[in-house]
């Protein structure tokens, strides 16, 4: 009797760290789900919308302009942003603070990508801190999924501009 106990204890406790194996690794190389916080990126993503952040195009170098990634912050390691891609290593990207006169233009160097939040007049990003090494980011955001009315595939946002070399 206490023999079958504790076989089905041992068992379940080993299901249960099989499938937590299973689990971490899919959070930690798949994907993971992500609730974002911050004005940065309204209207696209708002304040508390729960998006799900894909790993695998950080891995495999698919990062492209336009997409909207998680990094970890320049200025603190332990919080994450949420940016949208407007420069990849090379680019000429020309921007301006809503305080600026004039444009000031820059190249993003090897290695880095420039990142802008979609609410330029209320987002601390690139154009604060500069580039940001690719090793920053986390993944690269492909679906919202809170709220309901809200669900689907990320498209560009109204503010978002294609910058080309000048």
């Amino acid at each position: 009797m206490l023999r079958s106990i504790v076989g089905k204890a041992l068992g379940f406790i080993g299901y249960t760290v099989q499938y937590g194996c299973i689990a971490h690794c899919a959070f930690e190389y798949l994907a993971e789900i992500v609730v974002c916080s911050g004005p940065s990126m309204e209207p696209t993503i708002r304040n508390y919308d729960v998006v799900i952040s894909e790993k695998l195009s950080r891995h495999f170098y698919r990062i492209q302009k336009g997409d909207i990634v998680i990094a970890k912050s320049p200025n603190d390691p332990r919080t994450n942003i949420c940016k949208r891609v407007i420069g990849l290593e090379g680019d000429k990207v020309c921007t301006s603070n809503p305080s600026d006169i004039f444009k000031s233009c820059k190249y993003v160097s090897k290695g880095h990508v420039w990142l802008e939040g979609d609410n330029l007049e209320n987002s601390t990003d690139s154009r604060s801190y500069g580039p940001v090494p690719y090793a920053l980011i986390r993944g690269r955001v492909c679906l919202k999924i809170w709220p309901p009315q809200e669900v689907g595939f990320l498209r560009n946002s109204p503010n978002y501009r294609v910058l080309r070399d000048e």
